[in-house]
């Protein structure tokens, strides 16, 4: 799952990867991470209170783990083919929410 999220992320324009300050393995565009993942087995993002409550609502992610019963702050699962697609979407979904907000990649 790493490489495949790896290799379909970066391939967006001004996506970069590397591993964050705790470990992480980071996906930001410009200097805002767009989401991170820990392994082949999670991944963690930020979404506004509203996307969230829709992708939670939605099954999509779930609250994360550092952060318990705060909206904002996801997880999300990776167990299989289905969960991967799902990760980059949200990867995508906050990538383009950043480049809509007319946020570069300085």
């Amino acid at each position: 799952p790493h490489e495949r999220i790896t290799a379909e992320v970066t391939s967006w324009p001004g996506v970069t990867a590397g591993t964050g300050s705790r470990g992480e393995w980071s996906f930001k565009f410009g200097r805002t991470e767009i989401g991170h993942l820990h392994g082949n087995t999670v991944a963690h993002f930020f979404f506004d209170k509203a996307t969230w409550s829709e992708l939670a609502a939605a099954g999509r992610i779930t609250y994360h783990p550092v952060f318990p019963d705060k909206v904002g702050p996801a997880q999300r699962r990776i167990a299989g083919d289905v969960d991967v697609e799902d990760v980059i979407a949200l990867l995508r979904l906050n990538y383009e929410r950043r480049i809509g907000s007319g946020g570069d990649a300085d």
